[in-house]
């Protein structure tokens, strides 16, 4: 897992499940919407990169979320190692509920 994005340009694009970040080197990466969770008093977003090498390897892309009075939202990045520690802990509790959902999900179709 991956933060990143280290400048103030978070997002350029937040529309149908997809986010256009724009990283420190210029480049830009379209991103999946993968969920939006609570860590706390924080939500935070995990994205997919779909047009970078990362897709490949399936490295998600980790970023505080905060949306503003009229609903729009932005990203912030995670600066601090042992805030990034436990929102990685708790994506990776949720992808693990959701897999074993999917699961019982399958099993009942059979």
């Amino acid at each position: 897992m991956s933060n990143k994005n280290n400048n103030e340009d978070y997002m350029n694009e937040f529309e149908e499940g997809t986010v256009t970040l724009s990283l420190d080197d210029g480049k830009e990466v379209e991103c999946g919407i993968v969920a939006v969770f609570p860590v706390g008093e924080q939500d935070y977003i995990a994205l997919l990169p779909l047009n970078d090498d990362d897709a490949a390897e399936g490295e998600v892309y980790l970023y505080q979320y905060f949306e503003d009075e009229n609903g729009e939202p932005s990203l912030g990045n995670i600066e601090d190692d042992e805030e990034y520690e436990r929102v990685a802990d708790a994506f990776d509790e949720l992808m693990d509920e959701d897999e074993y959902a999917e699961l019982l999900a399958d099993d009942d179709e059979e």
